[in-house]
This record gives C-alpha cells, sequence and structure tokens, in this order.
C-alpha cells in the first residue's frame, strides 16, 4: 500500500518495485491476451523514456503526443513520456486530419507516438513534418522509429525524471463542444491530489483491483479513474480489441472498478430487456422476492459487472430514471461530476446514500458555490489546473479570482448536493423573451427508446423545437407508428417543464451527427452552435409546418 500517493509514473515505480510479478496490462488480440507484469512495464518504461529524452530539444518545449486508441502501449507510452521528464499531450483518435493539425502544432510536440487507429491513411495529412514519429507494433503507422526498434537496440538507461509537483504532468484537450478544443495545464501535484481524495471513497486500497479501458484515455474521466486510479491501487488494467469485442472483454475482465457514459447505460438496458422479453417480464420476475436475487446476480454476471465494488457514471448528465432501473437489477450507479479543468472531481455520489437528481455530494477538499446572478456553479480546489496552455484571455476567462467557471448552471442543497439545470452559454431567449435551459429536455427526450439523441433549439422562435436523431430499434417501425409514439412522448415530457419550454415540434433529421461532421465531439457530446447552424435557415419553416412531428 503507497501510504500518500504521489504522481502517476512514483505511483507505478512504486508497485513494480514491490509486486514486480503481478499483471499491470492486459491487451486482447485475437481472442488472446497479451500480459504485461509490472516488472516487465517498467522495463518497457526506461528504455522508451531513455530515448524519448535522448531525442528532445531543450531549446523547444519538451511535450510528446499520443495518437492512439486505447491500448497497454498508450499506458506504456505515457509512462514513459513522464520518465523522461517531458510532457504527455494526447489526441482523439477520432480527429480529422485538420483538427489534428490544429490541436498537434498548438501544443508544441517535439515527437508523436503513433499507435492502434482506424484512420491512419486520413489522420497522417495532419502531421507536420517537423515532429518525429515513433509507431508502435499494433500501429498501421511505419513511418519514423519503430518502438521495437527502441526495445531491441542496447542503450544507457537513463534514470527517471522525478516529477515535480508543480510542474507540468500533461496538457489535455478538451472535446470542443463550445468550440475550439483547449489545452488544459495538469500538474503532477493536482493528480497526486485527486488520487488521493479518492482513496477511500474509490477503494483504491482493495487487492487485485480490475479495470477496463474503452472510452478515452484522452478524457479526463477516462485517464482519472482507470489509468492513474489503478496504477496508484496496484491495480490490473484490461482493454477492449474492438467495437464486437467489448462485451466479451468485460466478461473476460470482470472490473471490480467500472465507468460507462448514459449512453452506454442506455444500451445495456435495451440489450437487458431485449434478452428477457420486455419490460414486464422482467418486473414480473422481479417482484418474487425468492428468485429476485437470482435473476439480479443472473444479470450482472451476463454483464460482466457481478463484482463490482464501484459503478460510476459521468461525462454527461445521467437520467435519474436510468440509475432508478439499474438499482433494480442492484447496480448503484454513482454519478461523478467534473470537468477537465477541475480534474473531474467536484462531487460524487457516496454509494450507500444516492439522491437521485443530483450528482452527488461535494468533495470535502473542494469548495463550492452558486454564483447568485448566473446560477453558475463555480469551484475551488488545490488541484484546478493551471490555465489553458498559450491562451492568457481564455485562462482569464475561466477564473473569478480563485474561483473557477464550470459554465454549468447548478443547484446545491442542505446535504451539499448538487443539481446540474443546464449550461449557462446553452440558454437562449425565445421570441416571447424567456429563456430556455435546453439540456433537461434533451435529456428527457433522450429516454425514449425511439431517440438516440436530441438537440432542442428556438432562438427567437415563440417555442422550442427539439430536433431528433432517430435509434436503430425506430427503424422497424413503420411512419404512422413511430408518429403516434413520438406525438405521445410530447404529450408526456412538456408537462415536466414551464410553458415556455414546451417543444412546439419534433423534427425527424436525416443526416446523421457525427464526429466527422463535427455535430458531435469525440466523447460523443452533441455540438450544439454547428448543429444551429446548419438548420437556421429552416426552423422558421418548420415551426410554422401543420404536422407535429416532421420528417426531413
Amino acid at each position: 500500500m503507497i501510504q500518500t500517493y504521489q504522481s502517476n509514473l512514483e505511483n507505478f515505480t512504486h508497485w513494480a518495485h514491490n509486486t514486480p510479478k503481478n499483471t499491470y496490462l492486459k491487451q486482447p488480440q485475437a481472442g488472446n491476451y497479451t500480459d504485461y507484469t509490472y516488472q516487465e512495464s517498467l522495463q518497457i518504461v526506461e528504455q522508451i523514456g531513455s530515448y524519448l529524452n535522448e531525442q528532445l530539444s531543450d531549446e523547444k518545449p519538451k511535450h510528446i503526443g499520443i495518437l492512439a486508441k486505447n491500448s497497454a502501449h498508450w499506458i506504456l507510452s505515457d509512462l514513459a513520456i513522464s520518465y523522461a521528464g517531458a510532457v504527455s499531450v494526447p489526441f482523439y483518435a477520432t480527429l480529422t486530419s485538420e483538427q489534428l493539425n490544429q490541436v498537434l502544432v498548438h501544443s508544441d510536440c517535439q515527437i508523436l507516438i503513433v499507435g492502434k487507429l482506424d484512420n491512419w491513411d486520413e489522420i497522417q495529412k495532419g502531421i507536420p513534418d517537423s515532429i518525429q514519429l515513433i509507431f508502435t507494433p499494433d500501429s498501421p503507422c511505419q513511418t519514423g522509429v519503430a518502438w521495437n526498434e527502441i526495445l531491441t537496440n542496447a542503450r544507457p538507461k537513463l534514470e527517471p525524471v522525478l516529477p515535480k509537483h508543480d510542474e507540468l504532468a500533461t496538457i489535455v484537450y478538451t472535446s470542443g463542444t463550445t468550440g475550439t478544443p483547449k489545452g488544459v495545464m495538469i500538474t503532477n501535484g493536482a493528480i497526486a491530489q485527486a488520487l488521493n481524495i479518492a482513496r477511500e471513497i474509490a477503494y483504491l486500497e482493495t487487492p487485485n483491483t480490475r479495470f477496463i479501458s474503452y472510452l478515452p484515455l484522452c478524457h479526463i474521466a477516462e485517464r482519472n479513474f482507470v489509468e492513474f486510479a489503478s496504477t496508484a491501487a496496484g491495480g490490473t488494467i484490461y482493454f477492449v480489441e474492438n467495437l464486437d469485442t467489448f462485451q466479451q472483454n468485460l466478461v473476460q475482465a470482470r472490473p471490480s472498478h467500472f465507468l460507462a457514459v448514459p449512453r452506454i447505460w442506455a444500451k445495456f438496458k435495451e440489450g437487458i430487456l431485449h434478452k428477457i422479453g420486455g419490460h414486464k417480464k422482467l418486473s414480473l420476475l422481479l417482484s418474487i422476492p425468492v428468485i429476485r436475487g437470482i435473476i439480479q446476480k443472473k444479470i450482472q454476471k451476463g454483464l460482466g459487472l457481478d463484482q463490482t465494488l464501484m459503478v460510476i457514471t459521468g461525462a454527461a448528465p445521467m437520467p435519474q430514471e436510468l440509475t432508478a432501473w439499474f438499482q433494480t437489477i442492484g447496480l448503484y450507479i454513482q454519478e461523478a461530476y467534473g470537468m477537465t479543468e477541475n480534474m473531474g472531481l467536484n462531487s460524487l455520489t457516496p454509494r450507500h446514500k444516492i439522491k437521485l437528481g443530483t450528482v452527488g455530494r461535494v468533495h470535502d477538499q473542494c469548495t463550492t458555490r452558486i454564483d447568485p446572478e448566473t446560477g453558475e456553479i463555480q469551484m475551488k480546489a488545490n488541484y484546478n489546473c493551471l490555465g489553458y496552455y498559450k491562451n492568457q484571455e481564455q485562462t482569464d476567462a475561466l477564473f473569478d479570482g480563485p474561483w473557477l467557471k464550470t459554465g454549468d448552471m447548478g443547484q446545491l442543497d442542505s446535504e451539499n448536493y448538487l443539481s446540474i439545470v443546464g449550461r449557462v452559454k446553452d440558454n437562449f431567449k425565445t421570441a416571447k423573451g424567456q429563456y430556455v435551459s435546453p439540456a433537461p429536455i434533451e435529456n428527457a427526450l433522450s429516454l425514449h427508446e425511439y431517440v438516440e439523441v436530441a438537440c432542442v433549439v428556438g432562438v427567437n422562435l415563440p417555442q422550442p423545437l427539439g430536433l431528433v436523431q432517430l435509434s436503430p430499434q425506430a427503424l422497424n417501425l413503420s411512419k404512422q407508428e413511430l408518429t403516434e409514439s413520438l406525438h405521445q412522448l410530447l404529450t408526456d415530457i412538456n408537462p415536466m417543464f414551464k410553458k415556455y419550454e414546451y417543444l412546439k415540434k419534433l423534427i425527424i433529421l436525416q443526416e446523421p451527427w457525427t464526429v466527422e461532421n463535427a455535430c458531435l465531439t469525440p466523447t460523443l457530446k452533441i455540438r450544439r452552435m454547428q448543429i444551429e447552424k446548419n438548420v437556421e435557415t429552416r426552423m422558421e419553416e418548420w415551426y410554422h409546418d401543420k404536422p407535429t412531428i416532421i420528417f426531413e
């Protein structure tokens, strides 16, 4: 056990020296796993880190990028960068060449480690010739220096550059929900403090912890909850080979800790109901005391979640109806709230005192207030970021003195539980002069089985409109059946909101929202500004059209 958690590299080397034979990383390939012990991982980190240190110029920022899907090589690369005394800068594997070029140039990376990717032919066009490439064994890239070549060519091992707590550890680019991605500067000290906060509430002292990594490691939630937490705990990280093997890999891992965004929980629910035969049958089975526990365990085991100590959701609003539904099958999902700029650590739902409709209780180590004028959630903590890389104007706008401005609107109750009610900048004014908060309405729409994702618009219209992307299940229905179901949806949800927030119409859009057409971020959040721009010339026409449910 580590008495006080330190930087990610120091926590890793502790376990490499004290539990060298324990498995650190498990990488699936063609149905089999390649295991990396802590000792083997340290040897790789030492060799790659020594090479990186030799290659870095002292005349430029010592920044090294990682462009890859999640894999054992991703984690080893991150540790090797730290070993070399450099700053890691991870990039989303789903970026276009233009998007990659923008953040790669802005970040001042000298070296880029290229790993497992699906779109190399396109994305490589965004890499400047001046950047040195290193490619891992699972990478489609064959330009630059091979990872295995570095490992096979003997070179003097350098001692690690010990991380200092006040020094930069990583630059994490935001997914760009509100515009151009910004590089959030996070120190080694912030990582250490976040881990020490999580020690008890995340059960990090439990032996033989198992994590599974499949959400982008570029995102602060996955980076914190999987890479940093598992390494601090001396645990094992399993990876997913591809989308088709996700469920199989999850069952094989049987993680003690599991993180999923709300859309994945919704997919799990759909799969469970489909397999069992619908809501009524499941409700009947769960109502029989003698078999209730058996059914719950069977469902949990089928998901691979029968041994979880901590089940977490975050990164997007979790509908409380979904949380309540999973409680009926014995899975108590804890919601975490935060942002990249505060290490994702603002609040967490306590495991044994979950309050539906909240994002949990504010952490004791941070102070949170609600701005009386805007309703914005603002917080201060020693682990907050330093600001945005090469962007002083946005850094100044991020803070009000020591208070970090989250951009979210919220409410605090008497027990310090926090509720999110919208985004400060997402609110829009209707023609009636009333401000609409779209997020809660979108969340209500997205609970419907035929709605995959929704966006509420309506600037200068008398009432807002709901733009909808249909779920795969909706494709099996006739237009009439779908129209009737969506009519009922409007009837059900409108009374949940203020009258000026009632949706006038639902518009079923044909063109999918994707990362490629800039309607979704790499973490699959909607880019509201882009979606509104795409439809702004048609909103007036839709509003005055006769049907309530309009198919584009």
